[in-house]
C-alpha cells in the first residue's frame, strides 16, 4: 500500500508520480483524501489527472464529499473498510486493476461505447491467471448441473401497447443462462423494432428475480475473443440502454451479478422491500460483463460502483434507494 498525503503529493507532482507507483510494487495506492482536500484547485485538477493514469485502485480515506474525492477509484470511511479493500484487492490484483481502468475509461463515453470497452476488459480477464484459478476451484468444487426446466426462459404477454415479460426458471433461480440472455436479447430487439409497444415491465417467477450468470457455463466458450464477440452481437444491455424510458423493472430478494446489472439499465426500476443486491465478480477474477459497469455507474457513480465490487459488499433496497441504484420500493410486485 502506498499512503499519500498532500505533502506527498506536492512532492510527487514535481517528480514522477508514475515512478512513485512503480517503485512500491503495491497492487493500490491510498490516498488521505483530508490531507489532499488542503490543496489548491489546479494542484487537485493534476492529482486528479494523475490518478486516473494509474494501472491499479487508487483508494480514498475519507469522505465522499470531500473537495479530493474526484482522486479516487473508490472511497472509504475507515480504516477496518481499507484493510478489508486492500486484501481484497490483493487476492485478484488483475481484475481489481481492469475494473478501475474500465470504469475511468466509460465514465464520458456513450453506453454504447462503454458497453465495447467493458466487454474487452472483461474478454482479456477471461484468459488471467485468476479466473482460471477461480474457474478451477469452482468445478471440483461445484460439478453439478443446472436444473432442467420446460417452457420459455421468458414468459410475454401483450396488452395493447404494454408488454408484461417475465422470467421464468424459478427452480434455477432465473440465472443469466445463454438460453436467459438470448431470449431477453430476442423480446427487447423486438421492442426496439415495434415502436407501438410504449411500456415493458420485466419481472421473474420465483423466490428471486435472477442469481446472475449461470456458473455452470463459465468457461465454456471457445475463446475469451469469442466471448466478445458474441457479447458484441447479442447484448440484452445494448437494447435495453437505447430504450430505457421504455423500460421498468420490478426485482425482489436476490440481485446478483447479471441480475442487478441488466435491471439498472432501465430508465425506472423498483425493488421489493427485503431485496439484496450483490456484485461478486472480482472473487472470480472478473468484472461485471453483462453491462453493470456500464448501468450501475450510470445510476450511482463510478467510485460507489468500484466500492461494491472491490468491498463485495450487498446492500439492501434502503440503501440502493439512496445511492439512486434503484428508482423506488414497492411491497407488492406491479400487475
Amino acid at each position: 500500500m502506498s499512503l499519500l498525503d498532500r505533502n506527498t503529493i506536492q512532492s510527487a507532482l514535481l517528480q514522477s508520480a508514475v515512478d512513485l507507483l512503480e517503485d512500491s510494487g503495491d497492487p493500490a495506492i491510498v490516498l488521505d483524501l483530508d490531507s489532499l482536500s488542503l490543496l489548491s484547485e489546479s494542484e487537485l485538477l493534476q492529482v486528479e489527472r494523475w490518478s486516473r493514469q494509474q494501472p491499479c485502485p487508487v483508494i480514498g480515506v475519507g469522505s465522499e464529499s470531500s473537495a479530493a474525492a474526484s482522486c479516487a477509484d473508490a472511497i472509504v470511511e475507515s480504516s477496518a473498510e481499507l484493510n478489508t479493500m486492500l486484501r481484497r484487492i490483493a487476492a485478484n490484483p488483475q481484475a481489481a486493476s481492469v475494473l478501475v481502468q474500465v470504469l475511468r475509461s466509460i465514465e464520458h463515453l456513450s453506453p454504447e461505447d462503454g458497453l465495447v470497452v467493458e466487454s474487452l476488459g472483461y474478454a482479456t480477464l477471461q484468459s488471467g491467471e485468476e479466473f482460471k484459478r477461480w474457474l478451477t476451484q469452482h468445478q471440483e468444487k461445484n460439478p453439478a448441473t443446472p436444473v432442467k426446466e420446460s417452457g420459455p426462459p421468458v414468459l410475454s404477454n401483450r396488452c395493447g401497447d404494454q408488454l408484461t415479460l417475465v422470467l421464468n426458471r424459478p427452480e434455477n433461480s432465473n440465472a443469466y443462462t445463454a438460453e436467459m440472455r438470448d431470449a431477453l436479447a430476442e423480446v427487447f430487439k423486438l421492442v426496439e423494432l415495434d415502436t407501438s409497444i410504449r411500456q415493458v415491465s420485466v419481472t421473474s417467477t420465483g423466490r428471486c428475480f435472477c442469481t446472475g450468470g449461470e456458473l455452470t457455463e463459465f468457461g465454456k466458450v471457445g475463446s475469451p475473443a469469442m466471448g466478445h464477440m458474441i457479447r458484441s452481437q447479442v447484448s440484452p444491455a445494448k437494447l435495453l440502454l437505447s430504450a430505457a424510458d421504455r423500460y421498468h423493472f420490478h426485482v425482489h430478494k436476490a440481485c446478483i451479478g447479471s441480475g442487478i446489472e441488466l435491471p439498472a439499465c432501465a430508465g425506472y426500476l423498483t425493488a421489493a422491500p427485503k431485496t439484496v443486491f450483490w456484485l461478486p465478480e472480482l472473487s472470480m477474477g472478473l468484472i461485471p460483463g453483462a453491462g453493470g459497469c456500464v448501468s450501475i455507474s450510470r445510476r450511482i457513480g463510478r467510485r460507489r460502483t468500484a466500492y461494491l465490487v472491490l468491498m463485495n459488499k450487498k446492500i439492501d433496497a434502503q440503501k440502493a434507494l439512496e445511492w439512486g441504484l434503484i428508482d423506488g420500493i414497492v411491497a407488492d410486485q406491479p400487475g
